[in-house]
């Protein structure tokens, strides 16, 4: 007869008297992460190493510490390693359209900016200054005078030179004009008339002379006023550069190593001495040459001299460490922002605005891959910068090709950066499967566990973990019972009692949700009651559907018999997983046989509402099956499988077994024990399976049974290989103890059999024949029975068809 497990076997307690401290308060904290020797070397590895190409992707379930134990290795690695340059953006005044980037020691950025504005400050007290200077008044009245001279003398020749033929040049409202002349006096047109007719020729002759010559004049004006202009400007920059230059000369010094910059600083003393008007009161030119206002020009030139410090690191100890939590296109290359003016969109060089590639720019990256990948072109921007080494800040319709206006094209930034990502496995693996570049960009794999092997010296490790995490969270001291009923809780979450969960999220819920309770309690520290009353109350909270599953068990809803026996009907497993809660729920199966040709029809499947991996469970019994009993004879009958009252989709193969056990009782024609429930998926040999969730099947059959009374024949069938799984409640752990209640290992599908039945499967002798009164004598016998059946019917249908 199969023993069930002993009570030592349903749950591995953890001994308090272990621990050599009272409560965590008295442990150091831990430096180091936990169980995640190979994620902690590969990040090691990955930061290290300074080739192209080898950034991170960490993969792992949320909740097991991706993000801290990166973060953490990146803080010690990056807190050694050199501050990074500063890069701004200036106006290029060759090509207006592209801000020129500069890269400047850490720091530098901002200083620059301020002394740019210092100058320009200054620039509004020294060039006004120089340009009402007696010295530069005098000089510019010269020029001025020297125009008006020779503009005079021409006139002056002119009229001389006319006044000698007879004939006046004389000013009119209308301009210069030309008058005969008689005793040095001026004619009236009615004496002009009276004049020989000769005479009237010769004069109209000669007026006509000193017009063309006035006009040569008059043609000459411009070119002598665009000289004057000329040497105003020349001047004027003379002026202007004399009073500039020891301002600049100032910021060279400070910049002397930097030939970037000083090359800029070239072009931008060029411009200011170019431009100096701007500079003047009123925004007008030293001449008057623009006139009217000059608001908006002397603003667009002021603007042009400002800098714009993308990337500020005055404040930054060591590389920087930059994570984005909105990883969109924008929020990761930068972006250039807009005005409204007047009506339109403008823009500058200082409205660029940096993105997370920009500040992360000689350190550290750390992104979130799901939400990476949600963002439109966000993973093709990150791509195409990783792969270019450089940051080319464009908007997502240039980069596409949607736009075509006139806009900005900042200057590419050099990029040397570490990139982090973090994700699900499944995400890692479809990009790998799917991206032919992801390999290439991210050939370091972090692989974080989700458990730990549970032994003494990691017991000891898990109880400074939970100092650790109160220490960091705020929390009472946890004393010995507590540390132990953690662990034992966190081999539970593991489902393994030779593990510890790694999943720190719920681990660090639990201890904060203990906390309160223990000060609900007004205990100064926590201790095991309070652990066991954050679990049960994280159970309660999430337990609504759980317990109406149940109910409608009791009240005869859902029909599952806990006593008495059946043929073909037996009590199947199975886990529901509903929003971070997990049970276990008893499922009615029953089989059919019929006369047929040896084939089982899966319900489930017919109706599409089995999965591949249920259906291939079926499949793999029928084999076992067809290979025990249909070697020497036909399997005329065909069976047919179902989940009673299942109104949704099954999957998985932990219910194989039970379907088996089903369609050999009736194939035997022996009622199976319903006190009993089953679990395990089974191969074509015969052999019970591991499965998963064995605690909440054990657990949800058993609260049926208590809830109905327990008898003590009660129980549950599980693989053997699962025994190292059971951390089972308490509760169960007693009614085993008591008798009530048994668990029992299950290697083959005939052990479980001749369990469920009280009736020994039976071996074969030398001659192939088993005991009389076996399981496998009956089945031989009803296959022999209808095989005799079909082979009649044959027979008589063809008599009658002759």
């Amino acid at each position: 007869m199969l023993t069930p497990l002993p009570p030592s076997s349903l749950y591995r307690a953890c001994d308090p008297t272990q621990f050599a401290f009272n409560h965590t308060a008295e442990l150091d904290e831990l430096t180091d992460i936990i169980g995640q020797e190979r994620a902690l070397a590969s990040v090691r590895f990955g930061v290290g190493i300074p080739q192209e190409g080898f950034n991170l992707f960490a993969l792992g379930p949320n909740g097991t510490g991706k993000f801290t134990a990166i973060s953490q290795f990146i803080k010690q690695k990056a807190a050694a390693a050199a501050v990074p340059s500063d890069y701004c953006y200036v106006f290029d005044f060759e090509q207006p359209h592209r801000p020129k980037a500069l890269q400047l020691h850490p720091g530098q950025g901002t200083q620059l900016a301020e002394l740019m504005q210092k100058l320009i400050n200054d620039l509004f007290t020294v060039l006004p200054t120089a340009f009402e200077s007696e010295d530069y008044n005098r000089r510019k009245i010269a020029i001025e005078e020297e125009y008006r001279d020779r503009q005079e003398q021409a006139i002056e020749a002119i009229r001389r030179h006319s006044r000698e033929q007879g004939i006046a040049l004389i000013a009119t409202p209308n301009g210069l004009a030309f008058a005969p002349l008689q005793n040095n006096e001026v004619i009236s047109p009615e004496q002009f008339m009276r004049l020989p007719e000769e005479e009237q020729r010769r004069i109209e002759a000669e007026v006509g002379r000193q017009q063309e010559a006035l006009q040569k004049v008059v043609h000459q004006m411009p070119q002598w006023k665009r000289e004057t202009q000329g040497k105003l400007d020349l001047l004027n920059q003379e002026v202007a550069e004399f009073a500039v230059k020891p301002l600049f000369e100032e910021i060279r010094q400070r910049f002397a190593d930097m030939a970037a910059l000083l090359s800029y600083l070239d072009a931008l003393q060029k411009d200011v001495t170019e431009k100096a008007w701007a500079f003047l009161d009123g925004g007008g030119s030293p001449l008057g040459g623009s006139g009217g206002d000059h608001a908006a020009a002397r603003q667009a030139l002021l603007t042009r001299y400002k800098v714009n410090v993308l990337v500020d690191h005055s404040q930054t100890q060591g590389a920087p460490i930059v994570y984005e939590d909105n990883p969109s296109y924008q929020n990761l290359v930068g972006r250039v922002e807009y005005e409204s003016h007047q009506g339109s969109l403008i823009t500058d060089f200082t409205l660029v605005r940096s993105g997370a590639l920009h500040r992360a720019n000689g350190g550290y990256l750390l992104l979130d891959a799901r939400k990476l990948l949600t963002q439109p072109y966000a993973w093709e921007g990150l791509k195409r910068a990783l792969r270019a080494r450089e940051i080319n800040l464009e908007s997502l319709g240039q980069a596409l090709g949607l736009i075509s206006t006139v806009s900005l094209e900042p200057e590419p930034i050099p990029l040397d950066v570490k990139v982090a990502l973090m994700g699900e496995p499944l995400l890692y693996y479809l990009l790998c499967q799917y991206d032919p570049d992801f390999m290439e960009l991210f050939k370091v794999t972090v692989d974080f566990d989700l458990a730990m092997p549970r032994t003494g010296e990691n017991d000891q490790l898990y109880a400074q973990l939970i100092g650790t995490l109160a220490h960091k969270n705020g929390l009472r001291p946890f004393d010995r019972s507590a540390v132990a009923r953690v662990i034992e809780q966190s081999a539970r979450l593991a489902d393994d009692a030779e593990r510890l969960s790694l999943h720190m999220q719920s681990i660090a819920d639990l201890l904060r949700e203990a906390d309160y309770w223990a000060g609900e309690a007004g205990k100064e520290m926590v201790d095991a009651a309070a652990i066991q009353q954050a679990i049960e109350a994280q159970q309660y909270r999430g337990g609504r559907l759980r317990e109406r599953i149940q109910e409608a068990i009791l009240r005869e809803t859902l029909l599952i018999d806990t006593q008495g026996g059946r043929i073909g009907q037996i009590n199947g497993l199975s886990v529901f997983l509903l929003g971070g809660q997990s049970f276990g729920k008893p499922s009615r199966i029953t089989a059919q046989v019929r006369l047929g040709k040896g084939d089982v029809v899966d319900i489930e499947r017919q109706v599409e509402l089995g999965g591949p991996l249920h259906s291939k469970g079926v499949l793999i019994l029928s084999s076992f099956l067809s290979s025990r009993y249909a070697q020497e004879r036909p399997l005329a009958l065909s069976a047919s499988l179902v989940f009673e009252q299942s109104y949704g989709g099954i999957d998985g193969d932990s219910a194989s077994s039970a379907e088996l056990y089903a369609l050999l009782s009736s194939l035997a024609e022996l009622p199976l024990k319903q006190a009993l429930a089953v679990t395990g998926s089974v191969n074509q040999h015969g052999e019970v399976q591991a499965i998963g969730g064995v605690n909440e099947k054990i657990e949800g059959f058993f609260d049926i049974c208590q809830a109905r009374g327990l008898t003590g024949d009660q129980g549950v069938l599980i693989p053997a290989a699962n025994v190292k799984n059971l951390m089972l409640r308490q509760d169960v752990v007693a009614a085993a103890a008591q008798g009530q209640f048994h668990i029992y290992p299950i290697t083959h599908i005939d052990e479980g059999i001749s369990l469920l039945t009280g009736v020994p499967i039976g071996e074969p002798d030398e001659q192939g024949q088993y005991p009389p009164g076996s399981i496998n004598q009956r089945i031989i016998i009803r296959l022999d029975r209808v095989a005799e059946k079909v082979k009649a019917f044959n027979q008589g249908k063809d008599r009658t068809e002759g």
